[in-house]
């Protein structure tokens, strides 16, 4: 048998877009899989004793495949990864054929356990209770959530289909509780959000970087290759309240900690503008020449001197002017912000405090310097450029623009005014189900808001109390759990398609093997349901076609991608947006002007306020959450790794040794974090990394030890990003024992 041709594709998780050469075998066919049988859960908390993290009864099929792999993966060579994967890269493709995979669609019957259905009568069953759930209660009562994993083709047709086909103007994506408040600032200071606005290579030949909030040798490793430079020259700074590895990067000479109270970040950046506006270290041609607003900028940060933002953060004045000097040497600096900076109410006018101190330093849209912001997932660029925002048409274009509805209802094939109006952002989205003229009727796509979403009981009532729930998944995942339906689609590997790293470089995802016969590309489903619908527009399922008609839906707006079509990017051209027609794409903003009318930066002062509940109370601790190198997201795919689960398979609460002490808790022991909202148990990792006022819990675990059951869902006013960052808790020693 000759073997099927190796396929160039990118890795199926972070937005770093690792390049791979996925190699199928000759000899593994590919089989059909087996359908689970499943259970249905109850929402009660698992196991605490076992700290289990299984949400369903599933009986895995005897064989899935003769035990070989149907593909081996290799890094390939390409700017952004250097040929390198992590351990998330390199185990991509075992998810492909994993017992826990879903093969045909599934049907929750009365006594909750799901059986497999047919297609028709499945998408003939949900058409029919969509159109009676419209007809009854409105078009509005049928909501669409998306995903930041999907390709450009599918968040672009979901968008499309939620619009044209439901009627529905409530849709929006996990992709809000990411990057909404670095897109909220960087539109308002620049006129546009690209996350990098420049190639990721380009860090290579900075002597400083300035990273908030991110842990990027655990999140994406291969981007730490592009810090060498800036850690040779000692120009590495990492704000962070925890000594990451990111962290210790800046070890032996590398750079410098900043390690601030949780939450005052904002403050932190507004010292270190107070620093460089009092040592006269502004860039003042480029503030007279590219910029406005820099005087209320400086009277707003007068409140800031050194001592009191020490007062505040924790940071020392002596170190906040050598960062402060560094970033004005003029020697190629760049500042980067991520989630723990952003993921909070104030998320928005701290990313703007960042791009506010990058502006008064002159660095962005200059050769050598700039800001950006790290985007997280895989399309978490792409995914908020396309249509699946709650405001939102393609192209990056606002649903309330009366030009921009009337170029997009034209390439749609619709009136204008059949178009509906800007929705709610998640956390409003998810709130409205089961209230009066809330959300009635739920299609979930890429996204386990079970995990993800802030305050996670609220999320579950709301779940249980819709009329009809749908979700396409590949697992069984604790969202999927609590469906009507479960509709098998497509992994990374089985599918053609685009991607948008985070450096706004448009990529090609390829199929390397075909998926097992029951499952089906979310563009096919959409299709299927758009003509039971009687939907006008027409919902192809080829990618190619979509894509070509996202291209054309995005001529004239901000994230133009008319100038694009797969021949292109197969030609292996490196493809950066905006990309008129006729042009060469933008591998870096700015250099000219910025994307508002004038061509002008808005430099926005901001100031901080109360956080949403009172934080460091006696008796409590403040709950920072994040990642592990080992896992992505919500853990639906990673904890069915056995190499990555294996590794990491609970949650570890991190406590200092002072704090661990002080409550009685010993490294190993089984903790309980508590609020109003919920409690959570974890495994205790005592560590001198973290702070004495600060408990750390990864966001990647279900059940009991689901971070997000303590996350309040207080909202960022201009992103509607959730508070996730912050959040005061208690916590006690359980005295049960547990095996680690």
């Amino acid at each position: 048998m000759t073997p099927a041709p190796a396929a160039a594709t990118h890795c199926p998780y972070c937005a770093l877009q690792c390049a791979m050469t996925l190699t199928p075998s000759a000899a593994v066919p590919v089989r059909p899989l087996a359908a689970p049988s499943v259970t249905a859960p109850s929402v009660t908390a698992l196991s605490v004793t076992a700290l289990s993290v299984t949400a369903l009864s599933v009986t895995a099929p005897s064989v899935v495949s003769s035990g070989e792999p149907r593909v081996t993966v290799s890094g390939r060579d390409f700017p952004t990864n250097r040929g390198g994967l992590c351990k998330k890269g390199w185990t991509s493709t075992v998810l492909l054929d994993s017992p826990d995979r879903i093969a045909e669609p599934m049907r929750r019957g009365a006594d909750g356990t799901f059986s497999p259905v047919s297609w028709v009568d499945a998408l003939d069953d949900i058409a029919e209770r969509l159109r009676r759930g419209r007809a009854e209660h409105g078009a509005d009562s049928v909501g669409v959530f998306g995903g930041g994993g999907l390709t450009n083709e599918k968040a672009y047709q979901l968008g499309k289909f939620a619009r044209i086909a439901l009627g529905t103007s409530r849709i929006d994506y996990n992709g809000r509780f990411c990057m909404s408040s670095a897109a909220a600032a960087g539109n308002r200071a620049f006129g546009v959000d690209r996350g990098l606005p420049f190639p990721l290579a380009a860090l290579g030949s900075a002597e400083t970087i300035l990273v908030l909030g991110s842990n990027v040798a655990e999140t994406m490793p291969p981007f730490i290759a592009h810090l060498e430079k800036a850690r040779a020259n000692g120009g590495l700074v990492v704000v962070d309240p925890r000594r990451t590895a990111t962290v210790r990067l800046t070890e032996n000479g590398g750079g410098t900690h900043l390690q601030p109270t949780p939450g005052s970040d904002l403050v932190l950046l507004l010292g270190l503008t107070h620093i460089v506006i009092a040592e006269k270290l502004v860039d003042e041609r480029f503030l007279r020449e590219r910029t406005v607003g820099f005087d209320a900028l400086a009277r707003s940060v007068g409140a800031w001197w050194p001592q009191r933002v020490q007062s505040v953060t924790g940071v020392p004045v002596h170190q906040l002017r050598e960062v402060a000097r560094r970033l004005a040497s003029g020697r190629g600096s760049y500042i980067l912000t991520g989630r723990g900076v952003e993921q909070h109410v104030d998320g928005t006018d701290t990313a703007t405090a960042a791009i506010n101190l990058a502006l008064v330093l002159g660095l962005p849209g200059t050769p050598h310097s700039g800001y950006g912001t790290l985007t997280g997932q895989g399309n978490g660029q792409g995914g908020r450029e396309h249509g699946q925002k709650a405001d939102q048409l393609p192209g990056y274009r606002k649903i309330v623009d009366p030009a921009a509805r009337a170029h997009v209802a034209a390439v749609w094939g619709v009136d204008p005014d059949d178009l509906p109006g800007a929705g709610l952002p998640a956390v409003e989205l998810l709130n409205s189900f089961g209230q009066p003229g809330g959300v009635r009727s739920l299609l979930v796509h890429g996204s386990n808001v079970v995990v993800s979403a802030p305050n996670v009981n609220r999320v579950r009532a709301g779940l249980a109390a819709l009329d009809l729930l749908v979700v396409c998944d590949f697992f069984f995942s604790e969202t999927a759990s609590l469906a009507d339906y479960v509709l098998p689609v497509t992994q990374w590997a089985e599918e053609e398609g685009t991607m948008t790293s985070l450096e706004g470089r448009v990529i090609r995802r390829r199929k390397a093997l075909d998926a097992p016969s029951g499952v089906r590309n979310e563009l096919w489903i959409m299709r299927e349901l758009a003509r039971r619908l009687e939907s006008p527009g027409v919902f192809s399922e080829s990618p190619a076609e979509v894509f070509d008609e996202l291209a054309r839906a995005s001529e004239g707006g901000l994230a133009d991608y008319s100038g694009i079509d797969y021949a292109l990017l197969d030609s292996g051209a490196p493809v950066y947006w905006p990309y008129p027609a006729g042009s060469n794409g933008t591998p870096r903003l700015f250099q000219a002007a910025f994307a508002h009318p004038d061509g002008l930066a808005r430099i926005v002062p901001v100031t901080p306020r109360p956080a949403p509940e009172p934080l460091n109370t006696p008796g409590s601790l403040t709950l920072i959450t994040g990642r592990l190198l080992e896992h992505y997201q919500s853990g639906a795919q990673t904890r069915r790794v056995p190499e990555l689960n294996d590794a990491k398979p609970h949650a570890r609460a991190e406590l200092h040794p002072t704090t661990a002490a002080s409550l009685g808790v010993a490294d190993g022991d089984l903790v309980e974090l508590g609020n109003s909202r919920g409690s959570v148990r974890a495994i205790a990792l005592v560590t001198a990394t973290i702070r004495p006022d600060t408990v750390f819990l990864p966001f990647h675990f279900a059940g009991s030890e689901c971070a997000n059951l303590l996350t309040q869902d207080a909202t960022d006013p201009i992103s509607g990003m959730p508070e996730f960052k912050t959040t005061a808790v208690t916590v006690r020693a359980v005295r049960e024992e547990v095996t680690a």
